[in-house]
């Protein structure tokens, strides 16, 4: 039976063509990645992998990270909360050690489980189970701990990040024992004298609902982080690395603020690279880190992954290029 239809089926007889090898190609087998023998090392397993995609991304960030490191410009590390509550701390004091992290931007959750391993190695409570009752966010000692820090930067003038550094480095003093000292980045980093900054959305972190907290002391010490930041931000230019990981909204946001506020100055802010790594590409990360930014100078890099496996997959092959050289 023939066809109802009033139109038929386009007569492809007449489609012109041209020769394969003239054509343009994306990939060529010199991209291709190299079968794995069982004996690399992580150097040799990057070597190896596709110059394609997220393999050449690897590698762009692993030699922006270097170059910096090599030339003195900046390696700021912006971390979500979700970095830390997966047990990354101690890989990252590794590497602040080895001086491939210059400073640390934190959104408040980051601070907060931070500050939790540091004073008794847990943190992290089940949600679903204690908001039904109202306990969620309420633990006493982080309360009132983290805001007893913080309320001490009115008279000593810090930022949020170097108060709470400061608190946990010399908790003796205060009575307070921290047993997990040497997981905690925000200790690590004030003993090195590497600057952390907390950048804080009033109402968005379980410590501000606690009795001690002071809105007029979280606004002004976050205030001065932001400045702080902002200085840590101009460096950038010509070779600097800032790295987002983890933090969807808050610290793409500041980044953004803080290259605006650069460059309004008269700065000159070119040539750096910015890194976003994330188990999913949010929106602002990709635009107010990886491509407004950099849009006229400098490069992007999104690297997709969980923390937990990228982070010290990075780590390892930063400090194997070191005992290479």
């Amino acid at each position: 039976m023939d066809s109802e239809y009033p139109i038929k089926p386009l007569d492809f007889d007449g489609i012109s063509t041209y020769p394969l090898a003239s054509r343009k190609s994306k990939v060529h087998t010199g991209m291709f990645g190299k079968p794995m023998d069982g004996s690399e090392n992580l150097l040799g397993w990057v070597s190896k992998l596709p110059h394609i995609l997220a393999g050449e991304s690897l590698r762009t960030l692993i030699r922006a990270i270097l170059y910096a490191r090599t030339s003195g410009k900046p390696i700021i590390w912006g971390l979500g909360g979700h970095v830390i509550k997966v047990g990354l701390g101690p890989v990252l004091n590794d590497l602040m050690q080895s001086g491939f992290v210059t400073g640390i931007a934190m959104n408040g959750s980051a601070a907060i489980h931070d500050f939790e391993v540091a004073l008794q190695g847990t943190t992290s409570e089940e949600v679903e189970e204690q908001i039904g009752e109202g306990r969620f966010g309420m633990a006493r000692e982080t309360g009132e701990y983290m805001n007893a820090a913080i309320n001490a930067t009115t008279e000593s003038n810090l930022g949020l990040g170097e108060g709470l550094g400061r608190f946990i480095a010399n908790g003796a003093e205060n009575g307070i024992v921290f047993q997990e000292r040497a997981s905690s980045l925000l200790s690590e980093a004030y003993v090195q004298k590497i600057p952390v900054t907390v950048h804080v959305a009033i109402g968005t972190d379980i410590i501000h609902a606690h009795p001690q907290a002071s809105g007029e002391t979280l606004g002004a010490s976050t205030y001065r982080d932001f400045r702080l930041f902002c200085s840590m931000t101009k460096e950038l230019d010509g070779g600097g690395v800032y790295l987002n990981i983890g933090s969807a909204v808050i610290l793409p946001e500041v980044f953004l603020k803080a290259v605006s506020v650069v460059r309004n100055l008269g700065h000159v802010l070119e040539e750096f690279t910015t890194a976003n790594l994330d188990f999913i590409q949010h929106y602002r990360p990709t635009q107010n880190v990886l491509k407004r930014p950099t849009q006229n100078s400098g490069q992007a890099v999104a690297l997709t992954g969980h923390h937990e496996i990228m982070i010290p997959l990075i780590a390892a092959v930063l400090k194997g290029s070191l005992d290479k050289k």
